[in-house]
């Protein structure tokens, strides 16, 4: 069988890649919705909960998969075993190798720092980072843009659904970003905010239970594509929302991305009741008495994590009343650094 890569490394291979945190212009990412939408942008941030992909080469032609957060693990006799397997116990970095069919044997482990559907990307920082370790690792020089495609495309293999282009994005860049999406191609841009200034104005807080934000957004693809006008007016609402939000972070106007981050949650929950939960509930109301002046869930919600804009000072109170409210407050730091690859 001939395969795609001449030759692989003799070194081992690591590579480190960023979650994230989005604001405003969620699921608009997904093609084509955001070509029905004038000025469709999707705006996130990076943050300091990693993802990482180490590969390490053997003496025989037997792929090791490991995973270290979920601790599942499986070894296959060499890559045409792998092709021919129907199920995998760690599917990404499977699909990933039988894209890349590196030549010999490799050992290859990978970690999220991320709670399992935390709905801050861990699953797409992942990909980006398993993607460019094995494509240093196979010899295959890609852009970020050509990494960004491979990596969206076989997650969406991976899952059996559309995946939006937004997640991607803070995992190959790191800091804060306007994904603009027009009929032309996407583009990214850094938007120039001191990392400290949204440190001290947003807290992160995992709720405890995962959520499938594939599924969750596949349904209101589904409307939106099917012409639900309902569906298709929120949309138009939320691609305002998302344009604004660009608008108030170049600004630095603090008031404006509390209102809008308010708004962006009430037109969700509009498109979807079951975004929210009780604890969800309870926990922005807790934040609501403590200094929290808005909030949003990350990614499709229905559990996951929630960031909340809170008032200049308040961030410790409003972490403690979270925490103590059933909540585990995430570390939130602006990632400063994009993907990191390195050889040795």
């Amino acid at each position: 069988m001939s395969r795609k890569n001449s030759g692989s490394s003799t070194g081992e291979v690591t590579a480190h890649a960023c979650c994230r945190v989005d604001l405003a212009g969620g699921t608009l990412d997904l093609w084509p919705l955001y070509l029905f939408h004038e000025n469709s942008v999707t705006v996130n941030f990076g943050v300091n909960i990693m993802t990482s992909c180490r590969i390490t080469p053997r003496n025989d032609r037997r792929l090791c998969l490991l995973s270290r957060d979920t601790q599942c693990d499986e070894e296959y006799l060499d890559i045409d075993a792998l092709l021919a397997a129907k199920k995998y116990k760690h599917p990404l970095a499977a699909h990933l190798l039988r894209f890349f069919e590196p030549e010999g044997g490799l050992t290859i482990e990978t970690h999220s720092e991320s709670p399992a559907g935390a709905g801050i990307s861990g699953s797409s920082a992942l990909m980006i980072a398993t993607t460019a370790a094995l494509a240093r690792y196979t010899g295959r020089k890609l852009s970020p843009e050509e990494t960004r495609v491979i990596a969206q495309n076989v997650e969406a293999q991976l899952i059996g659904v559309p995946t939006g282009c937004q997640d991607y994005y803070p995992a190959l860049y790191g800091g804060v970003n306007a994904i603009h999406l027009s009929a032309d191609g996407i583009h990214r841009e850094a938007i120039a905010v001191a990392p400290e200034e949204i440190e001290k104005r947003f807290v992160l807080v995992y709720t405890g239970a995962p959520r499938k934000s594939g599924i969750n957004n596949w349904e209101v693809f589904k409307a939106h594509i099917n012409g639900d006008k309902k569906v298709q007016k929120n949309f138009e609402r939320i691609a305002e929302i998302a344009h604004g939000m660009h608008q108030a972070l170049v600004a630095k106007d603090w008031s404006g991305v509390e209102r809008l981050l308010g708004e962006e949650w009430k037109q969700r929950r509009t498109n979807a009741p079951t975004i929210s939960t009780p604890l969800i509930e309870k926990l922005m109301a807790v934040a609501r008495k403590n200094g929290g002046r808005a909030a949003k869930v990350c990614g499709a919600g229905g559990g996951g994590c929630v960031v909340f804009f809170v008032e200049e000072g308040s961030r410790q109170r409003v972490s403690e009343a979270l925490a103590q409210s059933g909540g585990t407050v995430l570390p939130l730091e602006v990632a400063r650094k994009g993907l990191q690859v390195r050889v040795s």
